[in-house]
């Protein structure tokens, strides 16, 4: 187990400040964040190339701070490939195995192996310099996984490879632990649908902290703060001023019925959180579109509304033209409810 016990750096640009997590070996954790949360900072901090200021970092109870870098079983693989322009393909990958005492033939042949895995079989001869920028990076990645480290740091690693290939790689993330029983891999990355599909467990960071760890599926459906609402969606939940009275939920000038199993909090004032795909088109109640755009098969449409802005998610390809005014509804009952200090309060009775 990787434990991180009030964990404080040293770094200026990003510190982070008292995180506190206990990791699982056996597990994938996708680190989810916007650019600038600390993600890579703590990565760093966790391979030793970044100071501690303080708590402490221990694997299996064993003080890792005062272990040197090449001693901490980890290996790590960047945004920006890092290559060795005066090697090939082969070599390359190949390289940290040597160093940690393979004979040539035994490491030529586990690197062919990772290699394939990337989808660069065939390449091995090839020096790096000959290689497209995404195929680069998939040596780097080749070099990192080769190791079997027991714990493997990646920094948003597929950013740069193409749909299909990302989709390929993140399905040989779990087999990579399944020859390494006690692997625990840590993956950031500033997708929400990539960090809840890849991850067993999903660490939220904003400005050097940990605002929620824990199962992907439990964190979207019960998000603990107003910030974690709108990292863990893409498009994100939409945050709006409201307060509840006599029994209902109103926002601006509208009142909304709240669904039978949300218990309202008491009279007052709340943060409501609106799902995307909670609005659609119809009601009585007008929108005014502000900007829209095309993701995949789905419509994002931006709108101001009475109320204030909010964000529609819309199944199909639709067309939406700024200015543009329409009657929506609101589905209630996916509603978010916060405190006036961004606390969930949100509250469901059970059926039984």
């Amino acid at each position: 187990m990787l434990t991180l016990k009030n964990l404080s750096t040293t770094d200026r640009k990003r510190p982070l400040s008292n995180l506190d997590a206990d990791l699982e070996s056996g597990k994938i954790y996708t680190i989810l964040g916007r650019t600038g949360a600390g993600k890579t900072e703590l990565l760093r901090a966790l391979m030793g190339l970044d100071g501690i200021a303080d708590g402490r970092l221990e694997l299996d109870g064993q003080d890792l701070a005062k272990r040197p870098v090449r001693q901490r079983q980890m290996s790590m693989v960047y945004q920006q490939f890092i290559n060795y322009p005066h090697l090939t393909v082969l070599k390359n990958v190949a390289f940290p195995l040597r160093r940690q005492g393979y004979s040539a033939e035994d490491a030529d042949e586990r690197a062919l192996s990772a290699l394939t895995l990337v989808g660069l079989a065939g390449f091995e001869d090839r020096m790096p310099s000959e290689l497209s920028g995404g195929q680069q990076q998939r040596v780097a990645i080749a070099r990192a996984i080769v190791k079997k480290s027991r714990i493997l740091l990646m920094d948003e690693p597929l950013a740069n490879l193409d749909y299909k290939l990302r989709e390929k790689l993140r399905e040989e993330f779990p087999r990579l632990l399944a020859e390494n029983a006690d692997g625990i891999i840590l993956y950031s990355t500033t997708e929400p649908a990539e960090a809840m599909q890849l991850g067993h467990e999903m660490i939220v960071m904003h400005e050097g902290q940990i605002l929620a760890k824990g199962a992907p599926e439990e964190i979207f459906e019960a998000p603990a703060t107003v910030e974690v609402a709108k990292l863990i969606s893409d498009p994100p939940v939409s945050i709006v001023d409201g307060k509840v009275a006599a029994g209902r939920i109103i926002l601006g000038a509208t009142e909304f019925t709240p669904p039978p199993d949300l218990v309202l909090p008491a009279n007052g004032p709340v943060h409501v959180g609106i799902r995307p795909d909670a609005l659609s088109v119809g009601g009585d109640t007008t929108a005014r579109v502000v900007l829209a755009e095309f993701s995949g098969s789905d419509t994002i449409v931006h709108l101001s509304l009475s109320f204030g802005s909010a964000v529609m998610l819309v199944e199909g390809i639709h067309e939406f033209v700024p200015d543009q005014t329409f009657p929506f509804l609101l589905d209630t009952s996916s509603l978010l409810l916060f405190s006036a200090e961004g606390t969930n309060i949100t509250e469901r009775r059970s059926n039984g």
